[in-house]
């Protein structure tokens, strides 16, 4: 479901344009800051999302105190909602639901001021200055942290959408089919001509390119009979000899008649890509044509009914509503007032229109007017009509459809015929249906973030160039991108029988990011040649383009931010070799949301440095809505890190079965200088450090230690508390040059009720990784079948892990 996500949201405090690289929010009413302005309005104070305030007692007031300044309750003025903040904040801190806003600020492992305790890989850095746990200055609160969202929320429910279009009646009211479908056939008539234009000269090159060549080989083998005979004449009259000399002639003309084929074959492969370009570049200039030949067509008869009869199907106007006719010519570009999830906030508002466009791709239509008509039918607004035809194609699957040879313009196949050629895309394509439903469409051209490409690439040839739509529905154009949207997968236990019959396993799954995509978003992956196409209030050049990180679609779908600013495209390491790159979750999300990450060399696919795997030079941790990843280059060079991400259910995660994750974002990690020589982190299971992950997956909640990095002694207990039941546990122990089997003595633990308690005696100092398996109570039986015979460790799930820097001096 979509969140809020409005477009170009402006600062609150400097009232400016506030970028999703830069922006802190949403906030109080969906308040938003620049990074910079994110200060105590009352002292200035720079504040971050632990330390801000909001004033709690007077509604309209979203500006943002430090804990010194926020407006409190004065005597007198205590009602039931300040009695309850006062409680909260005097209860004691029980377990990791503490609300960091309420209890102060704490540096984490990714940084912090004050000095520190350094390690060989940098995490075990300790910030000795941070304020004690039990400052009296520290108030604690029994409020996680979606309870600073609980308002919000609530707020969110009550929101209007600022686009509510009146419905209006199908085409079939005021256009008659058989006068679309004449006026295809027209259009037809153009077509078939262009295309046996098309053929025409492909058979003309064709002929000019084998005559050239012939030519050229007749001239060549002249060349090299003359050359034969006249060694012959001069040579000796040896029989060998002649021999010799006859087998090198031979040799010649093979060796001339191969290179030949070849250089034959480039050229002609070369023409016809050029010609392709050319014939392309008609086919949509015709296609331009002819889509507004029959917008002017559908506009005239629509203009003509509706001097005698209302168009919109709502006899009266609900307050709110838009009753705005639908332009007859194009309107020039500008940004769209209202962002899409003020037009929908969730795909399944499309559930019927989507239904309609899967049933009608399974058959195949003859003319583009009765496609058309089957599929907006029963369309009664512009976004439905857009939406069934973006479905459409994005089920139809065109790049993986069989054409016959003999291929007619008036054959149900025909009808895509295009395609085949290579004359017409998705987006000229889409185009084309838009007009026969009535819709102002275009075809934009631009550079992508496309496949092959990777953080840090300069745009300087073609390799990049892209289009897509822009269509102009809800009152504005919007970006439309049916090709990287259309995603095509089976369901893994069947696959799809071959044949035109129906197959139930097949899932019509797409990505509704790339339909209707807010300019903010759709600028991190596609750059316009025409400026005024980037549909942004701020346009921005080609360079500061390359330079926006590289996030995909799911970065968004899963309503992530960034959580520092001045990220780009290359993040640069400190002389250390350190770089973070955090990344903030929505508060409806860090329940299910698992990240994952892989380092390789930049230049390379290797993704390892002196036989240690780049993983271990990173550190991924999850503090309430941040999870971070610390990256300590092994050495000096560029590295690619790729952060991936799926949304799975405690019950899926505690399934065992492999998780797919897919890329939200990527970075070109470049260390210029290490002046530091670093060492991997200890060889534990994958993923993320802490116990964030314990909680949230198997309800086991911390007592002792709440962050993943822990400083000890030369012992150290960890306690848990089972919000559910769980058995089996089991705990390995690593450290960089010792066997794990060595170190398997060293643990132990225990359980007692609902408390699970490990117990680690280190055998000497030095920095330690800490692995923790488990398993719900009751979930043996259902293993018991796949049980092996290397070990029980196979039989549970991984829950969290720690990294612990043992020394005498904690």
């Amino acid at each position: 479901m979509y969140r809020p996500n409005f477009y170009e949201s402006t600062c609150l405090r400097c009232n400016e344009i506030v970028y999703q690289v830069d922006r802190i929010g949403p906030l109080k009413d969906f308040t938003f800051f620049h990074s910079g302005c994110f200060k105590c309005v009352h002292c200035g104070t720079k504040l971050t999302l632990k330390t801000y305030f909001n004033n709690q007692h007077k509604q309209d007031d979203k500006e943002v105190y430090c804990s010194s300044h926020v407006p409190k309750s004065g005597p007198g003025h205590l009602d039931q909602t300040s009695v309850g903040i006062r409680q909260a904040l005097n209860a004691p801190r029980t377990n990791k639901y503490v609300n960091e806003q309420i209890r102060g600020t704490r540096s984490d492992v990714d940084g912090g001021l004050g000095s520190r305790q350094s390690t060989p890989n940098g995490y075990g850095s300790r910030d000795v200055s941070s304020p004690s746990q039990n400052d009296s200055d520290y108030k604690y609160g029994r409020f996680d942290a979606s309870a600073l969202h609980i308002a919000h929320a609530l707020k969110q429910t009550e929101i209007q959408k600022a686009y509510n279009k009146m419905r209006e009646k199908p085409i079939d009211f005021y256009l008659a089919r058989e006068e679309q479908a004449k006026l295809e056939m027209k259009h037809r008539k153009e077509e078939d001509d262009l295309y046996r234009k098309f053929a025409r000269k492909r058979e003309e090159e064709d002929r000019k390119i084998q005559s050239e060549f012939q030519d050229e080989w007749e001239r060549e083998l002249q060349r090299l009979t003359h050359k034969f005979e006249k060694e012959l004449a001069t040579s000796r009259r040896n029989r060998d000899d002649h021999n010799i000399l006859t087998l090198r002639h031979e040799q010649q003309k093979e060796d001339l008649e191969k290179n030949m084929t070849l250089r034959r074959s480039k050229k002609k492969e070369s023409i016809t890509r050029k010609m392709l370009e050319h014939e392309r570049y008609e086919t949509a200039a015709l296609v331009d044509r002819q889509s507004s030949e029959m917008l002017e067509l559908i506009s005239a008869r629509r203009s003509e009914y509706m001097q005698n009869e209302s168009i919109f199907l709502d006899e009266d106007f609900d307050e709110g509503a838009v009753p705005l006719e639908y332009p007859m010519m194009a309107p020039i570009p500008a940004p769209p007032a209202v962002s899409k999830f003020q037009i929908y906030t969730d795909p399944i508002e499309f559930e019927d229109v989507d239904r309609i466009a899967i049933s009608v791709a399974q058959e195949d239509q003859k003319t583009f007017t009765d496609l058309v008509r089957q599929l907006v039918g029963r369309c009664t607004t512009d976004i439905e009509k857009a939406r069934t035809i973006f479905r459409w194609i994005t089920v139809k699957n065109l790049n993986a459809m069989h054409f016959d040879d003999d291929l007619r313009g008036d054959t149900p196949m025909g009808l895509l015929r295009g395609i085949k050629y290579g004359t017409e895309s998705y987006h000229v394509l889409f185009k084309r249906l838009c007009s026969y439903a009535g819709l102002h469409c275009v075809v934009i051209k631009g550079y992508s973030k496309s496949a092959g490409y990777q953080p840090g690439v300069k745009f300087q040839d073609s390799r990049f160039r892209n289009s897509w739509n822009a269509v102009y529905v809800a009152g504005a154009w919007r970006f439309v991108q049916c090709n990287w949207g259309a995603r095509h997968l089976v369901n893994a236990k069947e696959a799809p029988k071959t044949g035109r019959g129906k197959n139930d396993s097949l899932r019509y799954e797409y990505d509704d990011h790339y339909f209707l995509t807010d300019p903010r978003e759709f600028i991190y992956e596609f750059f316009p040649l025409q400026e005024e196409w980037q549909l942004l209030k701020r346009p921005i050049n080609l360079r500061e383009f390359e330079n926006l990180p590289f996030v995909r679609s799911l970065f968004f779908r899963y309503g992530l931010h960034f959580a520092d600013e001045g990220y780009g495209a290359v993040v640069f390491t400190d002389d250390t070799g350190a770089a973070t790159v955090r990344i903030a979750m929505p508060t409806d999300m860090q329940s299910c949301l698992i990240f994952h990450y892989n380092l390789k060399f930049y230049d390379s696919d290797e993704d390892s440095y002196d036989s240690v795997s780049l993983k271990r030079f990173v550190m991924q941790s999850v503090i309430g809505n941040i999870v971070a990843f610390r990256v300590h280059a092994p050495c000096s060079g560029a590295f690619l890190l790729d952060i991936f991400a799926n949304a799975v259910t405690p019950q899926e995660y505690l399934t065992g079965e492999p998780m797919k994750f897919k890329s939200v974002c990527k970075f070109k990690i470049c260390c210029e200088e290490l002046q530091t020589v670093m060492v991997p982190l200890p060889d534990c299971a994958s993923g993320e450090w802490g116990p964030t992950k314990a909680t949230r997956l198997f309800g086991l909640i911390p007592i002792t230690h709440q962050d993943p990095l822990i400083f000890a002694g030369r012992s150290l207990d960890l306690q848990f508390r089972m919000s559910r039941p769980l058995t089996d546990f089991m705990a390995t122990l690593h450290k960089n040059g010792i066997e794990e089997k060595k170190l398997a003595k060293y643990v132990t633990h225990s359980t007692l009720d609902d408390i699970v308690t490990f117990i680690i005696n280190f055998p000497e100092e030095g920095q330690y990784g800490l692995d923790i398996y488990t398993r719900e109570a009751g979930s043996m039986a259902s293993h018991h079948s796949n049980s092996s015979t290397t070990g029980e460790k196979h039989l549970l799930t991984h829950c969290c892990k720690y990294l612990i820097n043992s020394s005498k001096r904690n």
